[in-house]
């Protein structure tokens, strides 16, 4: 078995995965990837988590394929918990959250990429109508995760 990738690899892998792409306000894609494993490590998370916060949108986003993250030398820790908050085509929000929730250590992922969307500097920049939309979206998954204004 191969030695798991470092943190500073897999950062680059997903700065990489995701050069070009832009959030929805615009901002360099990395800048959100970066927030959620800061976000991770500030809620305890350890570096398999952090790894996954790093990852937690590459297969969703078509960045990386679900191969890659087969064979990529990462904990399996860390390949469960990106596979548990990859958002699949026509899941409803329930069926979501539940594989998040019995998944160890994606509710800590998604509480952590949950704050960072939710962010009012975030939300700020775009229109008032897409802005009300996604607070519902994040505050109905928040409710879903059972999340606390402390996580």
């Amino acid at each position: 078995m191969p030695q798991e990738m470092s943190l500073t690899e897999i950062e680059a892998v997903a700065r990489t995965a995701h050069a070009g792409q832009t959030d929805k306000a615009g901002r360099p894609y990395a800048e959100h990837l970066a927030a959620v494993a800061e976000g991770v490590r500030a809620r305890g998370g350890q570096d398999d988590l952090v790894a996954a916060a790093w990852l937690h949108d590459a297969v969703e986003d078509g960045a990386l394929s679900e191969e890659w993250l087969a064979g990529a030398a990462l904990a399996q820790r860390t390949k469960d918990v990106v596979r548990a908050v990859t958002k699949r085509e026509g899941e409803d929000p329930e069926a979501y959250a539940r594989r998040i929730l019995a998944t160890p250590g994606a509710r800590l992922v998604k509480a952590a990429d949950l704050a960072h969307n939710a962010d009012p500097d975030r939300l700020a920049v775009l229109d008032e109508h897409t802005a009300r939309r996604l607070s519902h979206k994040y505050a109905r998954m928040r409710g879903l995760l059972g999340l606390t204004p402390d996580d």
